[in-house]
């Protein structure tokens, strides 16, 4: 690579094969005394590759004129600037740009009709903005962020590819879309009134009971959308997605909040709205449920917030393990340094187990639900993980084990244990800083060198550091990050964990168990864990507790049992079968009916445990 950088002549312009991002909120031009331009090579030499206007709150850096040295990134003491090499593949495939300086969305998925197109890709990569411009909701600029352009160069752009027809049928405004949100929790801003009004008043479809039915909100009609809790609104948006007729159906994250009986419904009810003649869009973090919901599936890789590439459309199985690998065969293209595998025998190794200590046989009764818990026991080095429906008791479990609800029986003596505990819903009112947070919670936070390499690096804590943002600032992703690091920071010999995957991406899902696993075996301590992503769970899972029963009125959580046991027991529950990919040894979910599932289901083997 020259000094002087690559450049693709595309006609009469060049394009650059690097991307300049600069930081809105961390650039403070007035603050810095303006490092990175000073430092600049190109700058000395009296051309303006970093140019800040007197009337400007922030940096701009001309990526034709920039040489690629990061020196500007290692000057600049906000660490506002990146500097990224593009592949040279990529030169004339921009599809959108937002502004100088800011995140470039390249290539876009192609839906097809009579199919299901699953996305998988780390937040931040441009998943929600892809699905933007698939709706009509937002006109791809082609990278050209300075003036909009013309419907017939955009589909001048895509000609010869399905997405020509499809950009034809926006324009000519025959195609209509509905969306079922990512952020779910902040429809009640929006829409006011009951669940059976809001959907009467959409329904179009002919469908209106079935899928009240199927989404379990025949009890809810008469209930206001601000009373939902969050599984609820997840269920009463993917129903007012599907009352309604439409040409394409985008389900953003449609397994948020829900258990995994109810995602299986979830996936069932959007896999009924492929027909010949519409499309069908789903993003999800679920990766298990992304396979067997999906019929193909695109890959985002790049680096978040900066550049986020859209890949070929491939196989579900093939799609899903080229992401786990962090390899595209087809571009020959790593984005990730290390592959993301569940072999069985990462968790079957041969651990000491010591200190035994047996919890007591206790109830709670709260108003109509009742829960009984069995006695069971657990050891140090060991995760235990609680199975269940939403509505049986799993957190109500966790609360009486931490303390903070008293069993029905008062005389019932709880093992006398440290405790530190991470709830299932986290509500920041601190306007704190992260760093003043972490630093007054967790003691001799940087004097354990092992916690930092276990917890802080793979939960990427130093970044939130760094930018030394409040509590009550951050994303739902962040948060969950800081509250599993709190939890685990705290000296304890039990750490109850609930559902920590919440608000997490696919990748990130897969680095907190990791980080939770490692963590405790390192420790030699025990974890209880509230988890519905299946394959967290299973890579998770030295012991399982499963909660049986009818959800939200009498259930009972039963003894710790072995991870094959259990799984065996809660799947026949839910009458689903699992098998592992040969490839990457995922949890993967059989078709209902299909061949395998039969098989598995008469043997009684509903969960496999070998690698075959």
């Amino acid at each position: 690579m020259s000094r002087k950088g690559p450049l693709i002549k595309n006609n009469e312009t060049d394009v650059p094969l690097r991307i300049a991002i600069v930081e809105k909120d961390r650039c403070k031009p007035k603050n810095c005394g303006l490092a990175c331009k000073k430092a600049c090579p190109v700058n000395r030499q009296g051309k303006m590759c970093i140019v800040v206007e007197a009337t400007s709150t922030i940096s701009t850096i001309s990526e034709i004129l920039c040489i690629g040295c990061g020196i500007c990134v290692k000057k600049c003491p906000y660490d506002a600037i990146k500097i990224i090499n593009l592949p040279a593949n990529l030169a004339n495939e921009t599809t959108h740009r937002y502004s100088q300086n800011s995140f470039k969305l390249h290539r876009l998925p192609t839906p097809r009709c009579g199919e299901v197109l699953g996305l998988v890709g780390t937040n931040g990569i441009g998943k929600s903005t892809a699905l933007k411009i698939l709706a009509g909701k937002q006109k791809p600029n082609l990278g050209n962020f300075q003036k909009e352009q013309e419907w017939t160069t955009i589909i001048n752009h895509f000609r010869g590819s399905e997405l020509q027809n499809y950009f034809t049928r926006i324009l000519e405004d025959t195609l209509k879309c509905v969306i079922k949100p990512q952020y779910v929790d902040q429809i009640p801003r929006a829409a006011k009134g009951t669940v059976e009004l809001n959907l009467k008043r959409k329904h179009d479809n002919e469908n209106l009971e079935t899928v009240i039915d199927q989404m379990e909100l025949r009890g809810l009609l008469n209930r206001n959308i601000d009373q939902l809790s969050g599984g609820e609104l997840q269920r009463f948006a993917i129903a007012m997605c599907c009352v309604q007729k439409a040409d394409v159906y985008m389900f953003d994250e449609p397994s948020s909040y829900l258990d995994v009986k109810q995602r299986l419904k979830a996936a069932a009810i959007i896999r009924e709205r492929i027909s010949d003649t519409n499309y069908v869009v789903v993003v999800e973090h679920d990766l298990a449920v992304l396979d067997y919901l999906s019929d193909f599936i695109c890959c985002l890789y790049g680096v978040p917030g900066v550049y986020g590439v859209v890949t070929l459309p491939s196989g579900v199985r093939e799609g899903i393990n080229m992401f786990l690998d962090g390899f595209i065969r087809t571009e020959n293209m790593r984005f990730r340094e290390s592959k993301l595998s569940f072999k069985t025998s990462e968790q079957q190794e041969d651990i000491k187990r010591t200190g035994n200590i047996k919890y007591p046989a206790m109830s709670k009764t709260l108003g109509d639900f009742h829960l009984n818990v069995e006695a069971g026991d657990f050891s140090d080095s060991e995760i235990i993980v609680m199975l269940g429906e939403n509505g049986t008791g799993k957190t109500t479990m966790i609360r009486m084990m931490a303390g903070s609800l008293k069993p029905e029986d008062e005389d019932t003596e709880l093992p006398r244990v440290t405790i530190s505990y991470k709830p299932q819903k986290i509500s920041p009112k601190s306007e704190t800083t992260v760093r003043y947070m972490l630093h007054d919670k967790i003691q001799n936070m940087y004097e354990h060198p092992q916690f930092k390499t276990d917890v802080m690096n793979p939960l990427m804590m130093e970044q939130l550091l760094d930018r030394n943002v409040r509590v009550n600032e951050l994303s739902g992703g962040e948060l969950q990050r800081t509250a599993l690091a709190l939890c685990l920071g705290k000296t304890a010999s039990l750490y109850l964990i609930d559902e920590p995957s919440a608000y997490l991406d696919s990748e990130q899902r897969l680095h907190a168990a990791k980080v939770i696993k490692r963590f405790i075996m390192h420790a030699k301590k025990t974890a209880f864990v509230v988890e519905h992503d299946f394959i967290m769970a299973t890579y998770l899972a030295d012991r399982v507790i499963v909660f049986e029963g009818q959800p939200s009125v009498n259930t009972t959580a039963c003894k710790p049992q072995s991870l094959l046991e259990g799984m065996n027991r809660f799947l026949k529950m839910l009458d689903i079968t699992f098998r592992r990919d040969q490839e990457t040894y995922r949890p993967r979910i059989n078709k209902f009916e299909s061949v395998k599932d039969v098989e598995q289901k008469k043997s009684g083997q509903f969960f496999f445990l070998d690698d075959n």
